[in-house]
């Protein structure tokens, strides 16, 4: 019974579905579109496609630009790679047949090679010149998490709670670590983050990691979140952003947890603030933006902890993590809305209706515009017209 439900799909849970159980007042309700007067409109430079993109799955695949171009990828196993000048298809490859590849684990370019993780729980490396296949390895669980290249490694991070590192040359498992993984968890896996020799990522039992990369040692855990309640439900603590690193501090958030800033060499907690969130956090160097599990944005002061504002007016509209363009914060939403805002105030600046399929994933920054990419494989560059 415990394998049945320990990868339980709890998206629907975040956002409240089950909270009419409690009474029809508990009812969660998706907020009204904000009306906003939006101060410039993007200007389209071409617009792609690729396979029916990620469709209603979890898989967040969002665009990955390096080598000059534009590398995309739709779960049935369709990736790409643009020129990010006109949006014509440089190579193109189907990994797997009739949608069988389950493509999810993110994409990342390094070492000339494109890697790409699935639920099916192989990791495929790519030629990231002509689309050719250098390798595919299966690991123990799905990849959910995007790869993190470190060290002539490609790390991942498996459902199955194991941190494993793969040679780039031919995917050869070189070390894994394994953490442990409660009976509930929620769908999703903290992309690590590689640094000074050092590996960090979050756990599903609500710690950040801290492993030695050349070697694969565990050198500390900080808890982040502690199970509280009756119900497993409750007792969620899952850690699945990213953490951030500013200076000599990383910054990380947990699902019923806390936002947490912790000393880099020591692994001690710095300051903690009563958070709650399961996707990546953006940050500007100085604040961190975070989107909590009521769908608020949230601002708050990187040395302190000190929250700066907070606009709760996009509640349960199952936002895309916040990413920074042209020095506005942007999310984009379920139904298909991008919304601007300032990052000084949290006020909204501009809004645009893009594609009733929505977002899965925020924009991709490029040197000179910026990528949006909608559940059903529609892709477009843009400009700001300001």
């Amino acid at each position: 019974m415990k394998n049945v439900f320990r990868r339980a799909v709890l998206g629907l849970i975040t956002v409240g579905i089950l909270a009419g159980c409690a009474g029809e007042e508990d009812t969660i309700v998706m907020a009204p579109v904000p009306q906003v007067k939006s101060q410039f409109t993007p200007k389209s430079s071409w617009s792609a496609s690729v396979g029916d993109g990620v469709g209603h799955y979890f898989s967040k695949l969002a665009p990955e630009y390096a080598y000059d171009k534009v590398f995309i990828a739709s779960r049935g196993g369709e990736v790409k790679a643009l020129d990010p000048q006109k949006g014509n298809t440089l190579w193109r490859v189907q990994l797997g047949k009739d949608g069988s590849a389950k493509l999810s684990g993110g994409i990342t370019a390094a070492y000339s090679q494109v890697f790409i993780g699935s639920e099916n729980g192989e990791v495929i490396a790519l030629d990231q010149e002509t689309g050719e296949e250098k390798w595919r390895v299966a690991v123990a669980g799905e990849v959910l998490a995007k790869p993190v290249a470190e060290g002539s490694l490609v790390i991942v991070n498996t459902s199955n709670g194991i941190l494993i590192a793969l040679d780039q040359t031919n995917g050869e498992q070189k070390w894994a670590i394994s953490t442990d993984v409660p009976n509930l968890t929620l769908r999703g896996d903290s992309t690590p983050v590689a640094v000074s020799g050092g590996v960090f990522w979050g756990t599903a039992n609500g710690r950040l990691a801290a492993a030695i990369v050349e070697r694969g040692q565990l050198i500390w855990q900080q808890p982040v979140g502690t199970p509280k309640g009756a119900t497993e439900i409750d007792r969620l603590v899952d850690v699945d952003s990213s953490p951030i690193l500013l200076g000599g501090t990383l910054y990380v958030v947990g699902y019923n947890g806390q936002l947490i800033g912790i000393d880099l060499r020591s692994g001690k907690a710095t300051w903690k603030r009563n958070y709650s969130s399961a996707i990546d956090m953006a940050t500007d160097g100085s604040r961190l933006f975070l989107v909590t599990d009521k769908d608020h944005l949230v601002a708050v002061d990187a040395r302190s902890g000190t929250e700066l504002w907070e606009n709760a007016q996009l509640q349960h509209r199952l936002l895309t993590a916040p990413v920074i363009v042209n020095n506005y914060l942007v999310v984009g939403d379920s139904e298909g809305y991008l919304h601007w805002l300032d990052k000084s105030t949290g006020e909204f600046v501009a809004q645009q209706m893009v594609n009733d399929s929505g977002f899965a994933v925020g924009p991709t920054v490029l040197p000179d515009g910026y990528l949006i990419v909608t559940r059903n494989g529609k892709i477009k560059k843009l400009t700001l017209s300001e």
